[in-house]
C-alpha cells in the first residue's frame, strides 16, 4: 500500500505554486493617488507673496522709534516664572493662531482679519491701524509652522516643520534624505490646496528643466509623493512567506521525484 500518491502530491505542488504567484503585489498595491482626476497634471504657479489661512501660526513683532510705546502690541512670553516681551532674537515666543474664520486676536486692536491676506496686505493693514497709537510702526510677520509632507520612496518620509518660508522641491527632498534607489525620478507628485481645491503637478527630476518649473518652489502644507519604480514593484511581488513556500515546493518536488523513480 502506497502512503503517498504522486499524482496528489503533484496537485499540492501546483496549488502551492499558484498561491505563491497569486500573492504577488502589483503597482496598484504599492502606488498612492491612482484616481482618475490625478491623470491631469499641470504646473502650479508659485505665489511670490505668502497668503495666510486658518491654522497658520504667526509671529507678529511690532516695533517703533519708541520701544516702550510698542510693548503693548507684542505678545508676552512666560520664562522662568516671569513675563517677558518677545524680541527678534528670542528663541521662545507666543504665537497667533489663525482661527477657522481667518481671524486673530491682536493686542489693543482686538480681532484682526488676516486670513486670505498676503504678507504685504496684512503688514500694510496692521500698520494703518497701529498709526493711531505709534509713530512710524514697523510690523514683521512670519509663519512659524511652515509645513511640508513628503511621502513615498524617500529615505525619511514624514511631515517637516521648517524655519524657511520659501523652499524648493530639491531642498524639501533633502530634508527627507533624498529619494531611495526605488523612487521614480520622473514621477514626483505635488499636491497643493488652493482656495479649498486640490491642485496637482508632476516633476521629472531627470530633466534640468525642472529647475525652471513654476511649481518648483513649495508653499505651506504642500504634499510631495515619490512613486515606486518597477524594480520596487518587482521586489515586492512575493509575499513575506515566499521563501518558506518556495522551500516547501522544492521539498515536495523532491519527494515526488523519489516516488516516481
Amino acid at each position: 500500500m502506497k502512503l503517498f500518491n504522486p499524482k496528489n502530491i503533484k496537485h499540492i505542488v501546483s496549488l502551492l505554486t499558484i498561491a505563491l504567484l497569486t500573492s504577488c503585489a502589483t503597482t496598484k498595491d504599492l502606488t498612492y493617488f491612482q484616481d482618475e482626476p490625478l491623470s491631469e497634471y499641470h504646473e502650479i504657479e508659485f505665489n511670490t507673496d505668502i497668503f495666510y489661512k486658518p491654522n497658520d501660526k504667526l509671529s507678529i513683532i511690532v516695533s517703533s522709534i519708541d520701544p516702550q510705546a510698542s510693548r503693548p502690541f507684542n505678545l508676552p512670553i512666560i520664562s522662568e516664572g516671569r513675563s517677558e516681551i518677545i524680541t527678534q532674537g528670542s528663541s521662545k515666543m507666543q504665537t497667533y493662531l489663525v482661527d477657522r474664520n481667518g481671524n486673530i486676536q491682536f493686542p489693543v486692536i482686538g480681532e484682526f482679519k488676516i486670513g486670505g491676506l498676503s504678507r504685504t496686505e496684512a503688514t500694510q493693514q496692521l500698520k494703518e491701524q497701529l498709526k493711531e497709537y505709534l509713530k512710524d510702526p514697523i510690523v514683521n510677520i512670519r509663519i512659524v509652522n511652515f509645513t511640508v509632507t513628503i511621502l513615498g520612496e524617500v529615505r525619511n518620509p514624514g511631515t517637516f516643520v521648517l524655519e524657511d518660508e520659501k523652499i524648493s522641491l530639491n531642498e524639501a527632498l533633502g530634508y527627507a534624505g533624498d529619494l531611495t534607489i526605488h523612487g521614480r525620478r520622473d514621477n514626483v507628485l505635488l499636491i497643493r490646496e488652493n482656495n479649498g481645491k486640490k491642485e496637482y503637478a508632476q516633476f521629472d527630476l531627470t530633466s534640468i528643466s525642472v529647475l525652471n518649473s513654476i511649481s518648483y518652489y513649495l508653499e505651506q502644507d504642500d504634499i510631495i509623493y515619490v512613486s515606486p519604480n518597477k524594480a520596487k514593484v518587482r521586489s515586492s511581488s512575493y509575499n513575506q512567506n515566499a521563501v518558506v513556500i518556495i522551500s516547501a515546493v522544492a521539498a515536495l518536488t523532491s519527494i515526488v521525484g523519489l516516488f516516481v523513480n
